[in-house]
């Protein structure tokens, strides 16, 4: 998944209650000379967070913090290694949807005490993808979704003066943008395949299914088709091209002319618009994608990052009293507050207030997902991806059913592939 900052950061362990208070007696001996090694993603946490955080936890535990940040390229080679080598990272960020892949291997310690002691208010759609056949092997750290970004201008030259709460207000307002400007209502490709995931997810969906003892596709199911047909809906107001995603061409650059009422994508694709037309900043809002009712957000998919311990580490108690602080209010809040991604607690959401686009984004985190949460998924999204392909079959006229049909024998080809 393309993402600029959706990462995860894995811990491990935590310190005996003796030493987590800063006792000098026999629970922290030894902890002065020990070292924890937290590898974080490039861009996922500011440099005086982690300065503040390893200040607090060097004060509270004796032990010091290393900081090693990792690039995306090339991660999961890199960490697939480092985990079986005999001193992985204690601690690591790891993507929410990889994180099933490598509970499967052994790699991840088992997180259920900390999720007991410091979990009970976590989002529960935010910390599904750190729990991996009913253990606890991660903890959410911080998530991103969707929003609907739109031009003002073109919307009150079209009479609008009120976003829209339901699907059915969204699809009348652009309808309206067609018939009153000369704007694209809405620009969306035929293969912006997460928007599409998040609307499966809203109909209560599910892109696999069990057969047996594997996974098969499920894209003909009568949710699914019911997404499918929600999003042909759409992009019929669109010009974008039907057999071409997000990025080709990048649709914020499209919206950046002035001549697009709106688009769906994620917050940050403001300021890729913006630097394509700085005028056009602006004009820039932002609203919740609407749902089929005005008290339910549409579902979006959830990307985000995962905290998690490696199963090798010899400093799992350690680790866990890093995870503990880290993922405290405090430290939670600051980093939500910093880069706009939503928190692992509902609470803390008061956290965004002024950042447009996060606050847009934060209503439809507790109803969000992500992909199917199991190690064969990832085959799937290599491309050319079937969904994008099944996508593009139902703009070009196929049934729901008979696009499924078509894809079907490649999506289960791929959900067979050994892991």
């Amino acid at each position: 998944m393309k993402r600029k900052l959706i990462a995860a950061i894995g811990v491990a362990g935590m310190l005996f209650s003796v030493a987590a208070c800063g006792d000098d007696g026999d629970g922290g001996k030894g902890a002065g000379a020990e070292t924890l090694t937290v590898w974080v993603m490039d861009g996922s946490s500011p440099d005086d967070w982690q300065a503040d955080l390893a200040k607090e936890f060097e004060a509270k535990t004796k032990a010091k913090v290393k900081f090693e940040i990792q690039q995306w390229n090339g991660i999961q080679q890199k960490l697939t290694t480092a985990l079986s080598e005999e001193n992985p990272p204690d601690v690591f960020e790891i993507g929410n949807t990889q994180t099933p892949a490598y509970a499967k291997t052994g790699g991840l310690a088992d997180l259920a005490d900390l999720k007991s002691e410091i979990g009970g208010e976590w989002t529960e759609s935010l910390n599904e993808s750190s729990v991996f056949e009913g253990k606890q092997y991660a903890a959410p750290w911080f998530f991103a979704n969707r929003v609907v970004l739109y031009n003002k201008k073109v919307w009150a030259d079209a009479g609008l003066k009120d976003t829209p709460k339901t699907r059915d207000e969204f699809y009348d307002a652009l309808k309206t943008i067609g018939e009153k400007t000369d704007a694209e209502p809405i620009y969306l490709p035929g293969q912006n395949w997460y928007h599409f995931v998040g609307l499966v997810i809203g109909e209560g969906g599910e892109l696999v299914k069990k057969d047996g003892d594997k996974y098969v596709s499920n894209l003909a199911d009568p949710k699914v088709a019911a997404a499918t047909e929600t999003y042909k809906k759409f992009q019929a107001l669109s010009k974008a091209p039907k057999d071409k995603d997000e990025a080709t061409p990048q649709q914020a650059e499209i919206f950046a002319k002035g001549k697009t009422g709106a688009f769906i994508g994620m917050g940050w694709e403001a300021a890729t618009a913006i630097k394509a037309n700085p005028k056009i900043e602006q004009d820039i809002g932002y609203f919740t994608i609407p749902g089929a009712t005005a008290d339910k957000p549409e579902g979006v998919f959830l990307g985000g990052s995962n905290l998690a311990v490696a199963a090798g580490s010899q400093k799992q108690d350690l680790a866990k009293e890093f995870l503990k602080l880290a993922l405290s209010d405090k430290y939670e809040g600051a980093l939500a507050k910093a880069n706009g991604v939503i928190p692992n607690k509902e609470s803390l959401q008061s956290n965004l207030k002024g950042n447009a686009p996060a606050e847009a984004a934060a209503p439809a985190a507790a109803v969000g997902g992500t992909t199917p949460l199991i190690p064969e998924w990832a085959a799937v999204e290599n491309d050319p991806n079937p969904i994008k392909t099944y996508l593009t079959a139902v703009l070009n006229g196929k049934s729901p059913a008979d696009a499924a049909q078509q894809v079907e024998g490649e999506f289960n080809k791929r959900l067979a592939q050994q892991q």
